[in-house]
């Protein structure tokens, strides 16, 4: 088995292990929590088939005298937007703001692709709209639905919405940082290196936001039994 080979494989390990663990966690959150909660068993389970995939040779395309694991940004498109999703609904953001998210999500993705299959200067003009659409997330994530999270919701649940953002677009920021010095940027970082730290981002993001996210859920219920218990005892 050859190096990427491997770290796909452990990607895969990863991934479904992360997702046993959360499909797990939705006997733990409310039932009036289970329907979002989904979403987060969703984000890893199609990250389980994208590394399925990955580790069987399966989803890549030459392009520019580098691999193009296509497979990986189907994957990022399909996730991302929901953990975007995610973030907009736990804030009670409104519908155009989740539309906004979601649709500026996938095209970060999208364009990131675009830029990987092509050559340079075209590959960093559509990685810089990319990084616009990216921006637009950010924008929104700790502007408009960050105040709506303030507004709506209790400390402890606004203080949660704080944490997963903060969490995943520290960890996405890498991301482009990663796609510069790799082969299809300035090609800096080998194609083992580069599979090895995306690997590692993926299973972190996808697996730790998911983690966070029921940590937070099933302490707030906790925080909400007690208190249900000494109105009780009053």
């Amino acid at each position: 088995m050859d190096t990427i080979t491997t770290w796909f494989m452990l990607g895969l390990l990863g991934e479904l292990l992360g997702t046993a663990v959360l499909a797990y966690g939705y006997t733990l959150v409310p039932k009036s929590d289970r329907r979002r909660y989904l979403l987060l068993v969703a984000i890893p389970g199609i990250a389980v088939v994208a590394y399925a995939l990955l580790f069987l040779g399966i989803g890549t395309v030459q392009s520019d005298g580098h691999t193009v694991y296509v497979v990986r940004y189907v994957d990022w498109l399909l996730t991302t937007p929901i953990n975007v999703l995610y973030l907009g609904l736990l804030a009670h953001a409104s519908r155009q703001d989740l539309a906004k998210l979601v649709a500026l999500q996938a095209l970060t993705i999208v364009f990131g692709f675009a830029g990987a299959v092509t050559s340079s200067p075209v590959s960093y003009g559509l990685f810089a709209l990319g990084g616009l659409a990216f921006a637009g997330v950010v924008y929104l994530l700790y502007r408009d639905v960050a105040a709506t999270a303030t507004a709506s919701l209790s400390d402890i649940e606004a203080g949660l919405y704080r944490t997963l953002r903060n969490f995943v677009v520290v960890l996405w920021l890498v991301y482009p940082v990663v796609w510069v010095l790799g082969q299809a940027g300035i090609a800096l970082m080998d194609v083992e290196t580069t599979a090895l730290v995306i690997t590692y981002l993926d299973v972190v993001t996808k697996v730790g936001f998911g983690l966070i996210a029921l940590y937070g859920r099933t302490t707030l219920v906790s925080i909400a039994e007690s208190e249900g218990a000494v109105a009780a005892g009053d």
